[in-house]
């Protein structure tokens, strides 16, 4: 796990950092030796890969960041820094000149933990941010608690690493917690669209319905590869809502062609967690003779003892999508598989289907 002393060395022009202890890193050749992080994506298709990004590259991401948020800040890391959001809390500390606040995830998330680690980081003077995944968040407004109040008292809470619940942010919303939804991802120093909105200096498009990337904050390339252009070209999905923001519909690999039909699993996991009584979904396809894949969707309940009629959730989808979109397989979980930071493992979960 990187420390905040080997990254300000790095940052500074020394060794080149690596975010995970057992992330091998031969030695770098040409343009890669501009490289002071080295971060190993998810692997959620294909080969993992390592991306390798500068120092101007981490450190304009920070800056940036705190221009949208209204300034520099002290910081609560509770997310593993083996993963770009960790670092890049880490690097806006140093960046602030501010010592962060650091919770200990040895026995896991747990909102009393939060609320002790926030503590120290709150009577900081000025500002106080963090940033979460969704599940986090869900866990932290879940009851009326210390976690919930201490969350509460941020300046602003960026949540990524996945598409947070409408119900869920509307929740937290309601109940007082400055909310920033975030998109972005390691080839882009993180999060790099807030609020649906590029940061000062970063630009999107949309080629072919692809979202594309552009900006100070893109990564030099992968390790052993060729060297990024001016525009990444991502693994997602996107769409312009009417009032200009980004809305990611998730990624192109995971679409479902269902009788002739595309599906993206993001709107239908949003039908879902819009409904009464579910917390979390994910959405998968599942091979079909007769249709090439059928919609298959793994529900966690609010209240597993109780949980909301499955037949009245599909029509739901149908209601919001069409009929095309409905679920033909739906189940009940107490949990959803994660392969990294807030991060559903869609495979695991198509497993369980059989």
């Amino acid at each position: 796990m990187i420390t905040v002393d080997r990254l300000r060395a790095a940052l500074s022009g020394g060794p080149v950092s690596a975010a995970h202890p057992d992330l091998p890193l031969p030695p770098l050749q040409g343009w890669e030796t501009e490289a002071a992080l080295a971060v190993p994506t998810s692997g959620s298709t294909g080969e993992p890969k390592t991306v390798l990004l500068s120092a101007e590259a981490l450190t304009a991401s920070a800056e940036l960041t705190h221009a949208r948020l209204g300034g520099p800040g002290t910081w609560l890391l509770a997310l593993p820094t083996t993963h770009i959001a960790g670092v890049q809390v880490l690097v806006r500390s140093l960046v602030a000149g501010a010592e962060p606040g650091v919770m200990d995830l040895a026995t896991g998330f747990r909102a009393s933990g939060f609320a002790t680690a926030a503590d120290a980081v709150l009577t900081a003077p000025g500002r106080h941010y963090t940033a979460l995944v969704p599940t986090q968040l869900a866990r932290l407004v879940a009851i009326d608690g210390p976690g919930l109040a201490a969350i509460r008292e941020f300046d602003a809470v960026l949540i990524g690493g996945a598409a947070t619940p409408p119900s869920l942010l509307e929740r937290s919303r309601r109940l007082g917690v400055r909310v920033v939804t975030t998109y972005g991802m390691s080839e882009t120093s993180g999060g790099c669209v807030y609020d649906g909105l590029p940061l000062d200096g970063v630009h999107v498009r949309l080629v072919d319905g692809r979202v594309e990337i552009s900006g100070p904050v893109l990564a030099l390339g992968y390790q052993g590869g060729e060297r990024f252009g001016a525009w990444f070209r991502t693994g997602d999905l996107g769409q312009v809502r009417p009032d200009g923001t980004l809305e990611v519909l998730g990624r192109a690999d995971d679409v479902i062609i269902s009788g002739g039909e595309n599906i993206a699993p993001a709107r239908v996991e949003r039908a879902l967690t819009a409904q009464a009584g579910v917390r979390e979904a994910c959405v998968v396809g599942l091979a079909d003779p007769e249709w090439g894949q059928v919609v298959a969707a793994a529900v966690v309940p609010d209240d597993p003892a109780s949980p909301p009629d499955a037949d009245e959730l599909c029509a739901a989808v149908g209601e919001a999508i069409g009929r095309f979109a409905m679920p033909k397989r739906l189940i009940f979980v107490l949990e959803l598989p994660q392969r990294g930071p807030g991060k559903v493992d869609r495979r695991a979960v198509a497993n369980t289907f059989g």
